[in-house]
């Protein structure tokens, strides 16, 4: 596994091969190469000043008689934690708050229409340490709580739909813990929520000790710039996840997760990318940056020492989209914005040429599966 230090595949390339290399291995595994934007100045200077990482690209459809182009441009967002976990609750979140604020203020800048946080950005992930305080207390009412009234602010200031992943105390229903993604309009009213619909338990991602498998199922939000969702983290391993997405009519699929290199980086360039081609969609893969340590040791139950960290968040947020090309990915060890310019258009174009949903015999699958759920299920295995 490659180091913290290391800071992307791209750089390596770009650092190691002659352009005329480069360019083939790039078109072999990134498809078609997407345009650079001609982003503002003004923009690279507030990301150079604010020390975050600027990249910007855009996805072109063929042009057609009767529809005109559908642009619009999404922002992904990866940041590590300004303070330290052991920080007061309350100094965690406002340092987080002004971090992100000063990132969508580019965004805005740069035309960003849609923008995207990581998985329950407004906290360390915490959910490793079993522990129930402090981190419980970063918990917030995804309709009124300050982190949603802070994104409405934002929203309605730049006319910009945000989508911020927090972890969510339901009031209403006996102050349970859920993980979600609140969806703010650009007007800046709340849209709704999402939970998310896969926990692991696997090493040390002892999630399942705060909150369970979400309940809305997968809604799909109507914008004004175009139908989203939003996959968080785990749910990208289960194909059927995001294909209920698409069913719902998704063109825009975001997965805002908090994903270490030890685990998952040689499936983060994949699975997202191989959604979008499989769905007729465009995909928004985003992770945090850094490593964090927590204040006591902790244990996964896999034979492991004792360890302070949960391991290392290694960005590298990307967009992919249904033609099977995908952007470079930010830096594995900075703050980054992403910029990308998406044709909606190009869903329906590439839907035409594949024709996944008209050859995927979902009522085949549908069938089956009911079976297959069943407690006295059978396997359909044929013997001699």
């Amino acid at each position: 596994m490659a180091g913290p230090e290391w800071e992307s595949l791209e750089q390596c390339l770009e650092k190691h091969l002659p352009p005329a290399d480069l360019r083939e291995v790039k078109r072999i595994l990134y498809g078609k190469e997407t345009r650079k934007l001609d982003l503002p100045s003004r923009a690279f200077e507030a990301a150079s000043e604010g020390d975050f990482e600027l990249q910007g690209y855009a996805f072109e459809a063929a042009e057609e008689q009767l529809r005109p182009p559908r642009t619009v441009r999404v922002g992904l967002v990866q940041n590590r934690t300004p303070l330290p976990a052991d920080a007061p609750v309350a100094k965690q979140v406002t340092a987080l708050h002004r971090r992100i604020e000063s990132i969508v203020e580019v965004a805005a800048v740069c035309g960003v229409n849609i923008i995207c946080f990581q998985e329950a950005w407004t906290m360390p992930f915490a959910f490793c340490t079993r522990e129930k305080l402090p981190w419980t207390e970063f918990a917030e009412s995804a309709e009124d709580g300050p982190t949603s009234r802070f994104c409405q602010k934002l929203a309605k200031k730049h006319n910009m739909v945000v989508v911020s992943p927090i972890l969510e105390r339901d009031r209403e229903h006996g102050d349970v813990l859920w993980n979600t993604a609140v969806v703010i309009s650009n007007s800046g009213a709340v849209l709704g929520k999402t939970r998310k619909n896969h926990i692991p338990r696997v090493g040390d991602f002892n999630e399942s000790t705060y909150y369970m498998e979400g309940n809305l199922g997968h809604p799909v939000f109507q914008t004004q710039f175009g139908r989203i969702a939003v996959n968080i983290c785990y749910g990208r391993h289960h194909p059927l996840n995001w294909l209920m997405y698409s069913i719902n009519g998704a063109e825009i699929i975001f997965n805002p997760s908090a994903t270490i290199g030890a685990l998952s980086e040689s499936l983060w360039p994949v699975e997202a990318r191989n959604a979008a081609i499989a769905n007729h969609c465009f995909t928004c893969a985003i992770n945090r940056v850094g490593k964090e340590y927590f204040p006591n040791e902790f244990t996964s139950g896999d034979g492991k020492k004792a360890h302070q960290d949960f391991g290392y968040f290694y960005g590298s947020s990307y967009v992919a989209a249904p033609d099977s090309s995908r952007t470079p990915g930010l830096s594995r060890t900075r703050d980054g914005l992403l910029v990308a310019e998406l044709d909606l258009n190009l869903c329906r174009q590439v839907n035409d040429i594949w024709n996944f949903k008209m050859t995927g015999r979902y009522e085949m699958y549908a069938q089956e599966l009911t079976e297959a759920v069943k407690p006295n299920y059978s396997p359909n295995v044929v013997k001699e």
